[in-house]
């Protein structure tokens, strides 16, 4: 599957991405797209021949939880409408708590690493086959970016994927952003972690742009692409000729040209792996890849007591992020931290694209308010619900933007009353006649 070089479409920039030469694919959040309702502008690059791959970010496989039926069907359906030749998701879980382990159900809002243990391998592997025989095209899964390192890990990152392409059949999404990212936070060693990998089964390579603060690299999707990434995107390209690299930009676009550019010095960086791939000594070039780690007893489904201790372990992981709990033993309470601080910054950041108008309600109390929110109420519902939560704790606090403006209450209470009830507030029963009864009474 030859994909070429892509970018990652998102609305703010879809003109520029149709105007872009050079272009074979792009990606799109899956997500963010309704099969019944797709924007023009995909609906273009697709009439142009343009390949669209839906990329998930919610599913979770990583979690101690089985794939929730619906999400795959969402995403089986963008596939399909699509004409996607595979669809993409990531190790990683999204969500911890409910019932199996006695706790409140918790949402990250964010993608979090999954300790590399057997455990967790057995886990993964097994909601890697449901996802596979629920979708209707190839599955990929990519590694992710962390801030903080599961204690008492039994692999590397190169070994743990490894294994679960070798015992599910599963392609790889290499991020080389996120090997960097692991390199500065957590120490890992990218070149170890390319040498393990089994090179055959990448579906296609992402990179983007980071920044670094205080010694921990963000990966921010809104910087450009840094030399050491393009360094490990080079060495890839050394082993293996990448069915396709993809370029992502999330945030802070920058100009058509400046696009182009970090398109160009990805198309570059890939052209020096190939060459020194074509210089390379005989033996080296003959190298056939890394023998499988070992592996102990084969198992082909996690047991129940696999998905308790990891459910339960995730649900400690992200009450301390989330809720205010206690790090649990073996973690650095330092990166804790600076992991907590992101997710309530990303937090900010979507709710404020799901519900453009509290920001302008509240202007610049804003994020001083919601983060204020975030510390003392985890996200349990998805980020919709998260703005109407929101809301309706401003409403009913003593002080802070609602309490002390009389305007910003009364604009903050006519938002949540029209999206708090099963249907717009504007749309229901009996809402035209009041609208109109009052526009009589006040002589309009």
């Amino acid at each position: 599957m030859r994909l070429g070089t892509g970018i990652g479409w998102r609305p703010e920039i879809a003109d520029t991405v149709e105007r872009m030469p050079g272009i074979d694919w792009v990606e799109a959040v899956s997500e963010n797209l309704c099969p019944g309702h797709l924007p023009d502008s995909l609906l273009r690059l697709r009439e142009r021949g343009v390949t669209v791959v839906p990329h998930g970010v919610s599913l979770g496989l990583g979690g101690a939880e089985r794939p929730d039926a619906g999400r795959l069907r969402a995403l089986a359906e963008r596939a399909e409408v699509l004409g996607s030749p595979l669809v993409t998701e990531h190790i990683a879980f999204v969500r911890a708590g409910g019932p199996p382990t006695a706790s409140p159900h918790l949402e990250a809002g964010h993608l979090l690493p999954v300790p590399r243990t057997r455990d967790a391998l057995d886990v993964l592997c097994e909601n890697v086959r449901i996802a596979q025989d629920a979708l209707p095209v190839p599955l990929a899964v990519e590694n992710i970016a962390a801030l903080v390192a599961w204690p008492g890990e039994e692999m590397t990152e190169g070994q743990f994927l490894y294994e679960l392409a070798d015992r599910t059949g599963v392609r790889l999404l290499i991020d080389v952003a996120n090997l960097h990212t692991n390199h500065v936070n957590l120490g890992a060693d990218p070149a170890r972690a390319l040498g393990e990998l089994p090179l055959e089964a990448i579906a296609y390579v992402h990179v983007a742009g980071g920044f670094e603060r205080d010694g921990v690299w963000h990966d921010s999707h809104a910087h450009p692409v840094p030399p050491p990434v393009l360094d490990i995107l080079a060495d890839l390209a050394s082993r293996v000729a990448p069915p396709g690299v993809l370029l992502e930009r999330d945030e802070d676009f920058p100009g058509a040209g400046e696009l182009a550019a970090e398109v160009e010095s990805i198309r570059g960086a890939v052209a020096r792996g190939r060459a020194a791939a074509r210089t390379r000594d005989a033996a080296d070039a003959g190298r056939t890849g890394p023998a499988a780690p070992a592996a102990g007893p084969e198992r082909t489904e996690a047991g129940h007591g696999a998905r308790t201790r990891l459910g339960l372990a995730q649900t400690a992981l992200l009450s301390a992020l989330v809720a205010g709990a206690p790090a649990p033993e073996g973690f650095d309470r330092v990166r804790l931290g600076v992991q907590a601080r992101a997710l309530a910054a990303k937090r900010a950041d979507v709710v404020a694209k799901v519900a453009p108008e509290l920001p302008v309600i509240l202007g610049p109390a804003y994020r001083p308010a919601f983060l204020a929110h975030a510390q003392g109420s985890p996200m349990t519902g998805g980020y919709r619900r998260d703005a109407l939560d929101f809301a309706e704790r401003l409403l009913d606090a003593d002080d802070g933007p609602a309490a002390q403006d009389a305007g910003v209450r009364r604009e903050l209470r006519e938002w949540w009353l029209e999206r708090s009830g099963p249907a717009p507030r504007s749309r229901r029963p009996g809402a035209r006649w009041a609208r109109a009864t009052r526009r009589v009474l006040l002589g309009r």
